[in-house]
This record gives structure tokens, sequence and C-alpha cells, in this order.
């Protein structure tokens, strides 16, 4: 279990940073298989960028609060 989990730590680091980029590969999986959204799959590149990014921006805003 703890080689799992440091590997968990190395690779991700964070629960939110993983269940965001899962999300937002799951949004951009829709793109391709649901037909009425075919025509962003010219935006699935920005989507992706904006996506990671916000996720990471939140991760880090999560972590500079001060604590309590």
């Amino acid at each position: 279990m703890k080689v799992i989990r440091a590997i968990y730590n190395f690779i991700v680091g964070d629960m939110v940073i993983l269940i965001g980029v899962i999300v937002i590969m799951a949004i951009l999986a829709l793109f391709n298989y649901v037909s009425a959204l075919s025509a962003l799959k010219v935006a699935s590149g920005i989507i992706l960028v904006i996506g990671v990014l916000a996720v990471l921006l939140g991760s880090l805003s999560r972590e500079t609060r001060p604590k309590r």
C-alpha cells in the first residue's frame, strides 16, 4: 500500500488535480461520441488547456489559503 501511495503522490500529488483532469477528459470524450457536440471538436485543445489550468489554479489557491 505504501508503494501505491508513493507513486500516487509522485505522479498526481493531489486528489483535486486527479479528479479535475478525469472530468475534463470525460467531457472531451463526449465530444467524440455525441454527434450533437461534434462541432466542439475544433475547440477541444483549447478546452483541455483552459480546464487543466483552472484545475491547477484551484488546487494552488486551496493550498495557499491560511490553515485554521
